[in-house]
């Protein structure tokens, strides 16, 4: 049963993830879509929703970024299909489970450091096919990536804001990293904080 149920109606007889894109909505269930199909020069952001355009979103409060208001960013998030089935509907796999079992919190937090730096970070034009950069498992850092708007810089720019065209700060990739972990926490409650394997973890990469 889904962790979070918005509805009386399961809409999970829609199938499973692969049937659940960016692009998809149900609004009939209030579960919305607020990416603009194929923008050009514009923003990825349509601020209403493509298929019904209902106003749902606060989204100067969204730009502000601050992490102390991350409940609504959450419930925000939460009206979107696509980000609704990430947090309330997903089975994280057993791969992602047992990766972070070994990494604990603090190694997680490094690894979705280096994932944001090395695959995010730089402006969408500089990516390759970006959009896809990100998986759909084996990792529970790529299931919060979907669930935060985290996992392309097309996400980041409908949810956040940022030009997909401008490299990721620093500040950035920490906010969107704490957001990964808010999820994580949220998903694996038992998770520990740290293990014997992310004493010894990667270097975390170098920030831009």
């Amino acid at each position: 049963m889904s962790k979070c149920i918005e509805s009386e109606e399961d809409w999970r007889q829609d199938g499973p993830i692969g049937k659940v894109m960016c692009s998809s909505s149900r609004c009939d269930l209030d579960l919305h879509c607020f990416r603009r199909k194929r923008p050009r020069s514009q923003s990825y952001r349509n601020g209403t929703c493509v298929s019904c355009n209902v106003d749902l979103i606060d989204w100067e409060r969204l730009d502000k970024r601050n992490l102390k208001d991350s409940k609504y960013t959450i419930s925000a998030l939460k009206r979107e299909l696509v980000r609704h089935y990430y947090w309330c509907h997903v089975d994280i796999d057993e791969q992602a489970i047992n990766h972070a079992q070994k990494l604990g919190l603090e190694g997680l937090r490094d690894w979705a450091i280096n994932r944001l730096t090395n695959y995010v970070a730089a402006p969408s034009k500089e990516l390759f096919r970006d959009g896809t950069q990100t998986p759909l498992r084996g990792r529970v850092v790529y299931y919060a990536q979907h669930a935060t708007a985290s996992c392309c810089r097309k996400c980041m720019e409908e949810w956040y804001g940022i030009n997909r065209n401008r490299p990721l700060t620093k500040k950035q990739i920490t906010y969107f990293t704490e957001l990964i972990i808010l999820y994580i926490r949220d998903m694996l409650p038992d998770l520990p904080a740290s293990t014997e394997k992310s004493r010894t973890a990667i270097p975390v990469a170098r920030q831009r």
